[in-house]
């Protein structure tokens, strides 16, 4: 079976994407004006609401029925985010670096979860690209957004075509190692240069 190289690694990742993602929410939260428990379930959806729909729809118990750890992450990082807030908000930047190799992570993460229980290669590309992003979507729509990926800032574009360079990349010759910072790259490197140079489709329109 393929191993993915920083297997060993995996738990460590997902906490700090999880915490990543949480403060993320947060801040949105508290854009909004909301109070802690608000950003709390906010948080919670940020972080976890992509995992959890991927493990019941792979019909697995998510992740953080599980094990508490996961809800203690979303906790911790709610209290950091509402403590530290204007210091936070100073690294806005260097956030959008993290949540950008967030969803890289979460795509390749949840995409070997699907490969190892045998999902089809197409399917479990599906699932990497909602761990990524399902959980921002919830968030938008809780905050009364327009989710980021139906509009025209490219962001699960990446994810899938970063995922897809992984899928190829595993059927190649090449170090086990290799795939998966590839495709992390490819990933953060589209979602950046998008952000960069305002990337963008063409809205559609009825006329």
């Amino acid at each position: 079976m393929y191993e993915l190289p920083v297997m060993k690694l995996i738990p460590v990742l997902e906490i700090v994407g999880t915490f990543v993602f949480a403060i993320s929410g947060t801040l949105t939260a508290a854009d909004k004006k909301l109070d802690p428990f608000g950003a709390s379930v906010i948080a919670f959806v940020t972080a976890l609401g992509g995992g959890t729909l991927r493990d019941l729809l792979l019909n697995l118990r998510p992740i953080w029925i599980q094990e508490e750890r996961y809800l203690l992450t979303v906790l911790a990082s709610v209290v950091v985010a509402i403590l530290f807030r204007r210091q936070i908000n100073r690294f806005r930047r260097t956030m959008f670096l993290f949540d950008t190799a967030g969803i890289a992570l979460f795509t390749i993460l949840g995409m070997e979860k699907a490969l190892r229980i045998g999902i089809p290669p197409f399917i479990a590309l599906v699932m990497g690209v909602v761990s990524a992003v399902f959980g921002g979507v919830v968030r938008d729509i809780l905050c009364n957004e327009i989710p980021l990926i139906f509009r025209r800032e490219i962001y699960a574009t990446a994810c899938l075509a970063g995922g897809g360079a992984y899928l190829l990349m595993r059927l190649a010759p090449v170090p086990a190692g290799v795939p998966v910072g590839v495709a992390i790259g490819i990933i953060m490197l589209i979602r950046l240069l998008a952000v960069r140079k305002k990337w963008a489709f063409p809205n559609l329109k009825t006329e």
